[in-house]
């Protein structure tokens, strides 16, 4: 059975990631991109779904610590056995053209025995391979178009559609062993030396980290979430996955088990903030080029969520032959939120731009077309009733956040014309605008619940109301700001954390079982709005809870559970670490803060 969240660990090489659990299993890897299949599995099931350990034949009696080096995502794991120790340093090479991982065991302190077992499955633990060895010693895995080549510099042999090896590691020996993917109908490519690979993975990565701006308490926090958003972009296109992982559920034995891999646009302004705020103005670039391309062609067809290239047909389906992650089932790939009508997303990507061409990021003639072409299907779709931001699954309604970005996308495209000399339909936008406005004020407040609501006519109660002074749409000192927060404080705040909605509301809502835990970012926006509305202490306060909840190498996941108590949901999350990186600008002083900055926009 895998190992719980929070024991994972995440490696990548900005076109694909692993994660590695703290008994030295590999238990998911997806080549040669975050969204192909898994050739290790058992994340989603168990050991016979594919993976790849090497850990102590005495695991059970070992000591485990594990760090990433500085600045990287060079993993290092130490296990102490019998006062014997080894640590094995884990690692993906930035590919030039092979993708693939490096694994090395260093010996440390005595002597250790250690054992090694590989299961291959490709297609998500679905398929076995045919496994040969080959004239130099390696082993080729190959199944279907997709084949591995292993170098080891160990004994081998294969036991029940297993590779295994057992060999003893004494005090200052390293053994190397290497993982290359290849098509199959290719010959195993020519990788170079391992431990030179892990040299100048840590070299890149350290090149890249030290280029964060961030000064002030949180450096360390700050530039490891850095680092994450780094490892969940692909660098081809600047596209941002959500996650690494795919399914794991939102709450154990729980069916809301979702695919992550994939590029949200609602991330779109709270990623280019974090980015641009710490100094990345690169990644920030190639995000916002992504977003233009991805959302290019008929207006009334963008879509909520595109492939890591901008791919359109995310088509969901259930892998039956998985068990799920501690039994949560069903095992989703593929996304069908995809096909839903979600208008929060016309008003992200006109904020992303404007804030983009603020931060002087400023994109070609033809955005400023695009951006038109938007607006003019806005003008006719923001009064009709939508999906909304949390992908219900139910009947579509009159979301008040959905509204709320309608019109930040007219209020911002206003400012981009006018700050930037822009052609625009003047008196039309305003009036828009305005009429937006006035109609969120009157039909989304609710009178007896003295706050905002989720919907029109609801009374129940959203942590994507935390938003609205967030977006400039009230300002923070609004009396009505204020009794939304108290609202909210109220009713959805379980162990310090924010849910996103009503607990009663849920099934009804989306359409699942009930159980969801609190999404972490939703607590990051409540932070942002208490040192919006003076409440610098509670903001801090809340702030350190949430880092008191990152793993012991800083990962976050989507959610936690406060029954359990542990991570639940996709891992890492990227929107986790966004909302980390913006709520530590926003307590630091003399930095850039991305709510204020919005809020003010």
């Amino acid at each position: 059975m895998a190992l719980r969240i929070e024991d994972y660990a995440f490696i990548g090489d900005t076109q694909t990631a692993a994660l590695v659990g703290r008994d030295g299993s590999v238990d998911w890897l997806c080549l040669p991109r975050f969204d192909s299949d898994a050739c290790f599995a058992a994340l989603l099931g168990d050991s016979r779904h594919g993976r790849w350990q090497i850990a102590p034949v005495e695991l059970q009696r070992a000591v485990t610590t594990r760090r990433y080096r500085d600045g990287t995502l060079v993993l290092e794991t130490t296990f102490e056995v019998d006062g014997a120790s080894v640590r094995l340093v884990d690692c993906m090479p930035i590919r030039d053209r092979t993708p693939g991982m490096v694994r090395v065991v260093e010996g440390v302190e005595g002597e250790v025995t250690m054992q090694m077992e590989l299961v291959i499955r490709f297609g998500y633990g679905s398929i076995v391979p045919w496994v040969q060895r080959q004239a130099d010693g390696s082993l080729l895995a190959v199944g279907g178009p997709d084949a591995l080549t292993l170098r080891a510099p160990v004994d081998m042999r294969g036991v029940g559609l297993t590779t295994v090896a057992r060999f003893a590691v004494r005090a200052g020996q390293t053994l190397a062993f290497s993982l290359a993917w290849h098509r199959s109908h290719e010959p195993s490519p020519t990788v170079a030396q391992p431990l030179a690979q892990v040299a100048s993975t840590e070299r890149w990565w350290r090149e890249w980290s030290a280029g964060s701006t961030y000064q002030g308490p949180w450096v360390e926090a700050v530039r490891s979430s850095l680092v994450v958003l780094k490892g969940l972009t692909y660098a081809p296109t600047g596209g941002m996955v959500a996650a690494a992982s795919a399914s794991l559920p939102e709450t154990i034995g729980g069916g809301r088990n979702w695919d992550y891999r994939y590029c949200w646009l609602r991330d779109a302004t709270f990623t280019l903030s974090a980015l641009t705020a710490a100094g990345y103005h690169g990644e920030a670039t190639a995000w916002r080029d992504w977003l233009l391309r991805s959302i290019a062609g008929d207006p009334s067809r963008i879509q909520i969520m595109y492939g890591i290239a901008g791919e359109r047909r995310l088509r969901e389906w259930v892998l039956d032959w998985l068990p799920g992650y501690e039994a949560s089932r069903p095992v989703r790939v593929g996304n069908a939120a995809v096909n839903q009508i979600q208008l929060d997303v016309y008003g992200e990507v006109i904020d992303t731009l404007y804030h983009a061409r603020q931060r002087g990021l400023a994109p070609g003639e033809a955005a400023w077309d695009l951006q038109r072409a938007l607006l003019e299907f806005l003008e006719g779709a923001w009064n009709r009733p939508d999906e909304g931001l949390w992908e219900v699954r139910a009947r579509r309604q009159h979301f008040t956040h959905s509204k709320v970005m309608a019109w930040v996308a007219f209020d911002r495209a206003v400012k981009t014309a006018e700050r930037f000399g822009l052609p625009w339909p003047a008196k039309r936008w305003r009036l828009l605008r305005d009429e937006i406005h006035a109609h969120v004020c009157a039909r989304a407040w609710n009178p007896e619940k003295r706050s905002f609501a989720q919907a029109y006519g609801s009374s129940v109660l959203d942590a994507s109301l935390l938003l609205i002074p967030q977006v400039g749409f009230l300002p923070p000192d609004d009396p009505r700001v204020a009794a939304t927060v108290a609202a909210i404080e109220n009713e959805l705040i379980r162990d310090g954390l924010v849910l996103r909605y009503s607990e009663s509301a849920g099934p009804a809502l989306d359409g699942l079982p009930p159980g969801d835990g609190a999404f972490l970012a939703c607590s990051f926006w409540l932070a942002d709005c208490y040192a919006l509305i003076g409440r610098r202490t509670d903001s801090q306060r809340l702030f350190e809870r949430l880092l008191a909840l990152r793993n012991d190498v800083g990962l976050l996941s989507e959610e936690y559970d406060w029954r359990s108590r542990r991570l639940t949901g996709n891992f890492p999350q990227a929107f986790s670490h966004v909302g980390l990186i913006n709520t530590a600008l926003s307590l630091t002083p003399r930095q850039p803060s991305p709510a204020e900055e919005r809020a003010r926009a």
